[in-house]
């Protein structure tokens, strides 16, 4: 009887929490409880199957398959976006969804690194409204500069980002790829170029494309890449993608190869030190790309589409 008692008390909190809105404070007041007897009566409710609380997902949200990626890759968040009809839909999908994450999620005092040759980062800043942070700093991780006639690229979309975020510019005034590991020498003494790869360690936000083995229109444009006979060599010794042109295998292990002293930019080592390294990339080009750097934990946040998604989930 006493049992049967609390079940209708524990009814008649429920129906007032969840079906007429009232307050816990409230309950208590009206019922003559204390606050935690409500909250201990509202636990019940669940524990007996009285209240069954269900998640009605909207359509184009995917929050199951964001925490099945979450758990089988061991990462902070997973974001998954419509795939689109085209390459256009998409990429304006993935740069939709990154500038919300960066407007929900920037901190002061940030300091954000961004590889400043992406298409997908560009589509970000293009959705991104103004979030004014104080003494945040964006600093380029990828060397900037490139033919003259893709340039302007990655100078506007390290500038954007800082107007929009009310941040400091730290420019990486040199190229992502040089021709030896002299030049490369030779540029890292420069002042300007050695300020920014100073900033490297102190980075705490990372905005990352994610690579396909073969480079995309708009870094290809800008001249830094490798020859057609140096990606081969990549492609024989198992690279299915890049981040800032550190490439990796399916399983996420770094390619080892004397390129790597030919660029100019931050190392992969240096990302995986980053408190929150964002890699932003979809569609089916990428989907071993994606793969291999979740399995190298060279990202810990992932935006990324649907089918990219069930791939990740199924391979």
């Amino acid at each position: 009887m006493e049992d049967t008692e609390e079940l209708r008390l524990v009814t008649k909190v429920a129906s007032l929490y969840y079906e007429k809105n009232l307050r816990q404070a409230d309950i208590a007041t009206q019922l003559d409880l204390s606050q935690a007897g409500v909250s201990r009566l509202l636990k019940r409710a669940k524990d007996e199957n009285i209240v069954r609380i269900t998640v009605a997902q909207p359509l184009g949200s995917y929050t199951r398959l964001e925490q099945e990626i979450e758990a089988r890759y061991n990462i902070k968040e997973a974001i998954v976006v419509d795939s689109g009809s085209s390459e256009a839909q998409l990429l304006r999908n993935l740069g939709a969804a990154a500038a919300y994450y960066l407007e929900t999620t920037l901190k002061p005092s940030e300091i954000i690194g961004i590889s400043c040759w992406s298409e997908t980062l560009l589509a970000m800043t293009n959705a991104m409204h103004p979030v004014p942070t104080k003494n945040a700093r964006v600093v380029q991780i990828l060397g900037g500069v490139g033919n003259p006639s893709a340039e302007a690229h990655a100078a506007h979309l390290t500038r954007r980002l800082a107007n929009l975020t009310g941040a400091q510019t730290v420019m990486l005034s040199a190229p992502g790829v040089v021709a030896s590991k002299s030049a490369r020498d030779i540029l890292l003494a420069d002042s300007f170029v050695s300020e920014a790869i100073g900033l490297f360690h102190q980075i705490s936000l990372a905005l990352v494309g994610i690579g396909a083995r073969t480079p995309s229109k708009v870094l290809a444009s800008s001249g830094n890449v490798f020859s057609d006979e140096e990606l081969e060599t990549l492609s024989e010794k198992g690279a299915v993608g890049d981040i800032c042109l550190r490439f990796f295998d399916e399983s996420g292990k770094p390619v080892v190869s004397g390129f790597d002293q030919r660029i100019i930019g931050m190392t992969l080592e240096e990302l995986k030190n980053v408190r929150r390294t964002v890699g932003i990339a979809g569609g089916k080009r990428k989907h071993a790309a994606i793969k291999g750097a979740l399995e190298g934990n060279w990202v810990n946040v992932l935006i990324t589409d649907k089918s990219s998604a069930e791939y990740l989930l199924k391979s």
